[in-house]
């Protein structure tokens, strides 16, 4: 079997319609090492780095950036921002390797504000065809969110939620905030946009200033400060031509949450 004589796309075929059959997967690599891509497609389809302890399982089994299977990866979950940039940093940009997801997904769950301002410059632009970005639990910056959004040209899907705020002097090498700069073709936004338990102000601003406007068809917005429902309704009357469905709210102080009727 180490030479089958079948035509290539049949074999890929084959492996295909493995793709769910983890067990399966793996024993087809030891058929053939001609086999071993089409297999890695799958078995690497989705990766999740919820501790620190499976960055370095990963790190163990595969060394060198350039032969890991992270090209393979369509979904990168993250859980454990710091542990990711400090092995960024100690192998030279070991993170680009996953350079064809296309969902992203970044947790900073126990997370402390010290230094938090500087973990996402790894992140990017870490691939050109990401459309889903999750951002949640990072006491963080808004101007440095923004610089990641834009860094995915083709972004459909944005969630920010459980994010803090916070003022972090000399974090990123400066004094202040990170210059927010206008991509030349910044993304269209025509999936769905979640901001919950963030301060919703400098992002709201930055998504109605973008060049080529936004075209969500679902907002889900909670915020607890009434000066910011003008901003809500900018955003809903922004989308009025493609939103499809709502689930908005003022919730100041913790109170109940009003939900408000724009329509």
């Amino acid at each position: 079997m180490s030479n089958p004589n079948l035509p290539a796309e049949l074999l890929d075929h084959i492996i295909d319609y493995l793709h769910d059959t983890e067990d399966a997967l793996m024993n087809c690599c030891l058929v053939s090492k001609s086999w071993i891509p089409r297999t890695r497609k799958h078995l690497f389809a989705d990766v999740w780095f919820f501790a620190e302890e499976f960055l370095e399982l990963w790190k163990e089994t595969f060394p060198d950036p350039s032969t890991s299977p992270a090209r393979y990866a369509k979904t990168l979950t993250i859980n454990c921002p710091h542990a990711v940039m400090a092995a960024d940093a100690e192998v030279g940009g070991w993170i680009r390797g996953f350079s064809h997801i296309v969902s992203l997904e970044v947790g900073g769950q126990g997370m402390q504000d010290n230094n938090s301002d500087v973990f996402l410059i790894p992140l990017q632009g870490l691939s050109p065809v990401v459309k889903s970005l999750n951002i949640d639990r990072i006491p963080i910056r808004s101007s440095r969110i923004l610089d990641v959004i834009l860094s995915f040209p083709l972004l459909e899907d944005l969630a920010v939620t459980n994010c803090n705020d916070v003022a972090i002097n000399g974090g990123d090498g400066s004094n202040g905030p990170p210059t927010i700069i206008q991509p030349s073709n910044p993304p269209a936004f025509t999936g769905s946009l979640t901001l919950m338990r963030i301060e919703l102000a400098p992002i709201a601003r930055q998504l109605l200033s973008l060049q080529g406007g936004i075209h969500f068809w679902k907002f889900t917005l909670k915020w607890g400060h009434r000066e910011d429902n003008s901003l809500i309704t900018a955003l809903v009357e922004r989308c009025s031509h493609t939103l499809e469905s709502t689930d908005i709210g003022c919730n100041p102080l913790g109170a109940p949450t009003r939900h408000l009727h724009l329509y």
